[in-house]
C-alpha cells in the first residue's frame, strides 16, 4: 500500500510539473518573442562571421508570416514557392529557412539552422541585406518558424 501511495503522489508531481511553464531562458513564450529572439541571434552569428547585420523586411515579413501559419496549420515543415517574393518585394535574391520543434527562436539559430550546411549557408550569405522571421505554434504545441532573406533588385 505504502509503494502505491508513494507511486501516485510521485505521479501527481510528475504531473504538475510538466503543467508548469517552461523557463524564460528555455523558451520562448510569445510569437513575437521567439522571432525576435531568431531575429537577433541570426545577426550576431553574422556579426560573429564578418558579415553585415540584417534588416527587417517588411515585404518579407508577410511572406514568412503566410508560410508559418500555414506549417503550423498542417503541422509539418515545408518551403514556399519563392518566385512570388522576388516579384513582389522587387528583390533579386531570397532565400528561405523553415523549421519546427525548437523551443527558443536562439535554439532554432544556434541549435538548428547553424548546424545545417544549406540553412548556415542562407544565414551567413554575404548578398543579403533584408530578413524577416515569423514563428507560429500548431495545436501539436510545437513552434513552427519561416524566416525569409533577400536583396533588392
Amino acid at each position: 500500500m505504502r509503494l502505491a501511495s508513494a507511486y501516485a503522489v510521485a505521479l501527481a508531481a510528475l504531473i504538475l510539473l510538466s503543467l508548469l511553464p517552461a523557463p524564460a531562458a528555455l523558451a520562448d513564450t510569445t510569437a513575437g518573442s521567439y522571432a525576435r529572439a531568431a531575429f537577433r541571434t541570426t545577426n550576431h552569428q553574422r556579426v560573429k562571421h564578418d558579415r553585415v547585420r540584417l534588416r527587417k523586411g517588411d515585404c518579407l515579413r508577410g511572406f514568412a508570416r503566410k508560410q508559418a501559419v500555414r506549417m503550423a496549420t498542417r503541422e509539418e515543415v515545408f518551403h514556399q514557392d519563392l518566385q512570388p517574393i522576388l516579384k513582389k518585394c522587387a528583390m533579386r535574391l531570397v532565400g528561405e529557412n523553415v523549421a519546427a520543434g525548437f523551443p527558443s527562436g536562439r535554439s532554432v539559430v544556434n541549435d538548428g539552422w547553424m548546424k545545417s550546411k544549406a540553412h548556415r549557408a542562407n544565414i551567413l550569405e554575404r548578398r543579403y541585406r533584408r530578413m524577416a522571421v515569423v514563428a507560429r505554434k500548431g495545436d501539436d504545441g510545437r513552434w513552427y518558424v519561416s524566416q525569409v532573406f533577400g536583396r533588392a533588385a
